[in-house]
């Protein structure tokens, strides 16, 4: 079985939201998941847990995610 794959990312350095989209009884809703990611010796690892060095870059890309799933919305509108 394939895995789930978001419907769109938002990434800015080492901080990416990726944004899901569920399908329910009362419409097309969108979630979004944040994680930071971090190399650790040679190996790619995330964590969801954030320092105070993050909260801004974290906030950017919580707006750029707001963004995109505003445009999503409209595509779905549009159809």
């Amino acid at each position: 079985m394939p895995k789930t794959q978001p419907t769109a990312e938002v990434r800015i350095g080492q901080i990416k939201a990726a944004i899901w989209k569920n399908d329910t009884d009362a419409g097309t809703r969108f979630n979004v998941t944040v994680t930071r990611l971090y190399k650790e010796d040679e190996e790619w690892k995330y964590s969801e847990i954030f320092g105070r060095n993050d909260l801004l870059m974290l906030a950017k890309v919580l707006d750029r995610a707001h963004d995109r799933i505003y445009e999503l919305q409209t595509e779905l509108t549009e159809e």
